[in-house]
């Protein structure tokens, strides 16, 4: 993959590599206010990212170093590119949205950087970020090829029918939505999310990725929302505004976090809170396809009053035969019995699961709140379940558990 890139970029993007590890959250803050200035790339983004934390100004400049860094070794950073691919697909980014991020990113290394940001420099990370563009636009075309070669499968944002509206605890609601043209839906694979462009009233439009969380059907996807009281609006607007009958947009299933098409080992579906909706998906195409697969469902939630579809879960458990449901209450409430509503109390743990799992041969599929994953890839990782059979979904910028 270097070979397209002189000898004399690479010396100058890998001597670049301190003043991006000191300056790096500045140039990314720099660039992302000047995209921001173009009003058609800045409705691209979903800005819940772009909050008080800065999550996604660290979680870039956290990749620039990383590509800066590998940039002899770019096969090191090939799960990062298939991640950013899928979200290109998903927010429907295109070819000709690229060069208003070069011209961004080499304009804010230069503000920042200042006089060490030489016309040579400044030539070296243009070439680095046209070799790297290019791999993704490659990729975002087969990806979106293969979409469209599918049965159901579309380009761009298509409308959907809420169809249905089921309230699943005091905080997670589905949406039950169908093709408003009436034609059949690409079958997803079990753990990918949809793109969501959401017009509240009296607001900017915001894009949101939702989970489906049922198995692939050809003719319907369910999102399982949870309501954050202190979010950004998108799920408030969901629970609050959107009623059955009204039509949402959104693109194609995307994301590299799906569960395999034929699975090899047993698997440990673990997850916390809302984080259960890939989760319900896997578990429905291995009810429907996997009738030999040893499966573990492993979910975390408060107490009864905020957990979610467990009926529904645990009858799919009993109609498959081989797969094991526990759920554990952190803040169990009087009415709720052991035994009964849940099976275990407090947190799930990386030892629990070495002593009740078959940890050490299985893949393991995440998915619930920052510190619960930021917890358990590492937990995983340290009690020496092997990378590649560690699988996790994270919506937002994922630097911590990038660097974890």
């Amino acid at each position: 993959m270097t070979a397209s890139l002189s000898p004399t970029t690479i010396a100058l993007v890998k001597a670049t590599v301190p003043a991006i590890a000191q300056h790096g959250s500045a140039i990314t803050t720099a660039m992302y206010a000047r995209l921001f200035e173009t009003d058609h790339i800045r409705a691209l983004f979903n800005h819940a990212n772009q909050g008080e934390s800065g999550a996604q100004v660290h979680a870039l400049s956290a990749a620039i170093l990383a590509y800066a860094q590998n940039i002899e070794n770019l096969g090191a950073l090939a799960p990062v590119v298939e991640r950013i691919a899928y979200k290109h697909v998903g927010y429907h980014i295109l070819p000709e949205h690229y060069p208003y991020v070069a011209t961004a990113l080499l304009a804010a290394i230069k503000e920042v950087l200042g006089e060490a940001a030489t016309d040579e420099v400044l030539s070296a990370w243009g070439e680095a970020y046209w070799f790297l563009a290019d791999i993704l636009k490659a990729r975002e075309v087969v990806l979106r090829d293969d979409i469209l070669q599918a049965e159901g499968g579309w380009t761009g944002w298509r409308p959907f029918v809420v169809a249905d509206k089921i309230r699943e605890s005091s905080v997670i609601t589905s949406f039950i939505l169908r093709p408003a043209d009436g034609g059949p839906v690409l079958r997803h694979r079990a753990g990918q999310y949809l793109t969501f462009k959401l017009k509240p009233a009296g607001q900017p439009e915001l894009k949101r990725n939702y989970s489906i969380s049922c198995g692939p059907n050809g003719q319907y996807y369910r999102i399982s929302v949870k309501r954050e009281a202190n979010g950004q609006g998108g799920s408030r607007f969901l629970h609050d505004v959107v009623q059955v009958g009204d039509v949402l947009e959104t693109t194609p299933p995307a994301g590299d976090f799906f569960l395999q098409d034929t699975p090899q080992r047993p698997v440990i579906l673990l997850s916390g809170g809302v984080g259960l909706t890939p989760m319900v998906s896997m578990m429905e195409a291995i009810a429907a396809d996997h009738s030999d697969l040893e499966a573990h469902y492993v979910h975390g939630t408060v107490c009864s009053d905020t957990h979610a579809m467990d009926a529904h879960v645990r009858a799919l458990a009993r109609g498959h035969g081989n797969i094991s449901v526990t759920t554990f209450y952190s803040q169990p409430q009087a009415n709720d019995q052991l035994g009964e509503t849940h099976d275990g109390e407090g947190f799930v743990s990386v030892d629990w699961l070495a002593r009740t799992t078959p940890l050490q041969d299985a893949d393991v599929y995440l998915c619930g709140p920052k510190p619960f994953l930021r917890s358990f890839v590492s937990g995983l990782a340290l009690a020496g379940v092997p990378a590649d059979r560690i699988h996790y979904e994270f919506f937002g910028p994922a630097d911590e558990l990038m660097a974890a």
